[in-house]
């Protein structure tokens, strides 16, 4: 499955998910690099996607921009697929 089918799974998902706005981060030269491919406001929450396939693995900037949103309290997380995204949402539920 490519990066692009699984963020586009992810986001159908979401929008089934009450208390939850999410959208796709469209990079290129008026975006911001590094940012991740999905963002959501969760119950109030901050939380951000990179989406990646299974064998994907995080650039550095990836990495740094994803230790800045966990430093300023938001939640932020590499994904491979639907799963693991329902399973991060509902353990944040869980926390509420």
């Amino acid at each position: 499955m490519k990066e692009s089918d699984i963020v586009k799974a992810i986001l159908k998902y979401l929008t089934t998910v009450p208390n939850c706005f999410s959208w796709k981060e469209h990079g290129g030269m008026y975006g911001t690099a590094g940012i991740p491919d999905i963002i959501c406001c969760y119950c109030g929450r901050f939380v951000a996607f990179e989406v990646k396939t299974e064998t994907g693995k995080l650039t550095k900037l990836q990495e740094a921009t994803i230790r800045k949103i966990k430093e300023a309290k938001g939640q932020a997380f590499k994904v491979t697929s639907v799963e693991e995204v329902k399973q991060i949402l509902e353990h944040m539920e869980v926390q509420s």
